[in-house]
């Protein structure tokens, strides 16, 4: 396994997990805060706006590349 494999792999793995990391960190807000089932949906669209955001821009570029 060279570098370029490893790096591609690590950043999948690691990515997936800081994702989800922040998915956690967005449920907990919702339940300390006490935003009820309309806040806590809100706050996974307003908050997950920027994950689907970088997942676009990520199928986009390696889209454009070939």
């Amino acid at each position: 396994m060279n570098e370029a494999v490893f790096s591609q792999i690590a950043m999948l793995v690691l990515l997936t997990a800081l994702i989800g990391w922040m998915g956690f960190i967005v449920w907990d807000l919702a339940k300390k805060s006490q935003a009820g089932r309309f806040g806590t949906i809100a706050l996974f669209i307003v908050l997950g706006a920027g994950v689907v955001g970088f997942l676009v821009k990520t199928v986009l570029v390696e889209v454009l590349q070939i």
